[in-house]
Protein backbone atom coordinates (compact mmCIF):
# COMPACT_ATOMS: atom_id res chain seq x y z
CA UNK A 1 0.00 0.00 0.00
CA UNK A 2 1.54 3.32 -1.11
CA UNK A 3 -0.01 6.66 -0.88
CA UNK A 4 1.70 9.59 -1.70
CA UNK A 5 -0.88 12.25 -0.75
CA UNK A 6 -2.17 11.74 2.44
CA UNK A 7 -2.54 14.04 5.27
CA UNK A 8 -0.28 14.32 8.08
CA UNK A 9 -3.98 13.28 10.21
CA UNK A 10 -3.77 10.49 8.09
CA UNK A 11 -0.44 9.46 8.21
CA UNK A 12 -0.34 9.72 12.24
CA UNK A 13 -3.29 7.55 12.77
CA UNK A 14 -2.48 5.01 10.32
CA UNK A 15 0.78 4.77 12.29
CA UNK A 16 -1.61 4.34 15.58
CA UNK A 17 -3.40 1.52 13.84
CA UNK A 18 -0.22 -0.45 12.89
CA UNK A 19 1.24 -0.28 15.75
CA UNK A 20 -2.51 -1.37 17.69
CA UNK A 21 -2.40 -4.27 15.44
CA UNK A 22 1.40 -5.37 16.37
CA UNK A 23 3.13 -4.69 13.61
CA UNK A 24 6.75 -2.76 13.99
CA UNK A 25 6.46 1.03 13.04
CA UNK A 26 8.37 3.60 11.85
CA UNK A 27 7.49 7.18 11.42
CA UNK A 28 10.06 9.41 9.40
CA UNK A 29 9.82 13.28 9.36
CA UNK A 30 10.98 15.78 7.18
CA UNK A 31 13.33 18.20 9.71
CA UNK A 32 15.00 20.48 7.27
CA UNK A 33 14.77 21.34 3.97
CA UNK A 34 17.35 24.20 1.69
CA UNK A 35 17.20 24.66 -1.80
CA UNK A 36 14.57 22.68 -4.12
CA UNK A 37 12.98 20.03 -2.03
CA UNK A 38 9.84 18.53 -2.81
CA UNK A 39 8.16 18.13 0.55
CA UNK A 40 7.95 20.63 3.02
CA UNK A 41 8.85 20.31 6.85
CA UNK A 42 6.53 18.05 9.11
CA UNK A 43 5.94 16.26 5.90
CA UNK A 44 5.63 12.37 7.35
CA UNK A 45 6.43 8.98 5.82
CA UNK A 46 4.78 6.35 7.95
CA UNK A 47 6.40 2.63 7.59
CA UNK A 48 5.39 -0.90 8.62
CA UNK A 49 7.34 -4.28 9.25
CA UNK A 50 5.82 -5.78 6.24
CA UNK A 51 7.34 -2.52 4.24
CA UNK A 52 3.84 -1.08 3.40
CA UNK A 53 3.82 3.21 3.65
CA UNK A 54 1.49 5.93 3.65
CA UNK A 55 2.69 9.49 2.66
CA UNK A 56 5.45 11.28 1.52
CA UNK A 57 8.92 12.68 2.84
CA UNK A 58 9.94 13.51 -0.72
CA UNK A 59 9.89 11.54 -3.81
CA UNK A 60 11.88 9.36 -6.58
CA UNK A 61 15.22 7.58 -4.98
CA UNK A 62 14.87 9.47 -2.09
CA UNK A 63 11.71 7.99 -0.57
CA UNK A 64 12.50 4.36 -1.95
CA UNK A 65 15.89 4.89 0.79
CA UNK A 66 13.56 6.11 3.33
CA UNK A 67 11.66 3.44 3.10
CA UNK A 68 14.34 0.86 3.28
CA UNK A 69 16.25 2.98 6.56
CA UNK A 70 12.90 3.18 8.06
CA UNK A 71 12.91 -1.14 8.09
CA UNK A 72 16.35 -1.44 9.56
CA UNK A 73 14.83 1.20 12.33
CA UNK A 74 12.34 -1.48 13.13
CA UNK A 75 14.45 -3.81 13.59
CA UNK A 76 17.18 -2.45 15.49
CA UNK A 77 15.37 0.58 17.43
CA UNK A 78 17.97 2.93 16.76
CA UNK A 79 16.67 6.65 15.54
CA UNK A 80 18.30 7.51 12.39
CA UNK A 81 18.92 11.34 10.90
CA UNK A 82 18.74 11.07 7.24
CA UNK A 83 20.71 13.28 4.78
CA UNK A 84 20.22 13.63 1.24
CA UNK A 85 21.30 16.62 -1.32
CA UNK A 86 22.29 17.08 -4.59
CA UNK A 87 24.69 20.21 -5.79
CA UNK A 88 23.49 22.97 -8.13
CA UNK A 89 26.54 21.50 -10.61
CA UNK A 90 25.03 18.13 -10.52
CA UNK A 91 21.18 18.73 -10.18
CA UNK A 92 20.72 18.35 -13.84
CA UNK A 93 22.69 15.13 -13.97
CA UNK A 94 20.28 13.37 -12.03
CA UNK A 95 17.29 15.36 -13.88
CA UNK A 96 16.14 17.88 -11.24
CA UNK A 97 15.71 21.17 -12.50
CA UNK A 98 18.04 22.75 -9.21
CA UNK A 99 19.99 22.11 -6.03
CA UNK A 100 18.71 21.31 -2.64
CA UNK A 101 19.16 19.10 0.76
CA UNK A 102 16.78 17.30 2.89
CA UNK A 103 17.32 15.63 6.45
CA UNK A 104 15.04 13.40 7.41
CA UNK A 105 14.57 12.22 10.95
CA UNK A 106 13.22 8.16 11.19
CA UNK A 107 11.89 6.91 14.72
CA UNK A 108 10.44 3.73 15.89
CA UNK A 109 6.86 4.20 17.16
CA UNK A 110 7.06 1.98 20.41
Amino acid sequence: MAETQASQDDVLATAAQWRDAGRGVALATVVSTWGSSPRPVGSQLVVDDQSRFLGSVSGGCVEGAVVAEALQVIADGTPRRLDYGVSHEEAWDVGLACGGKISIFVEKLE
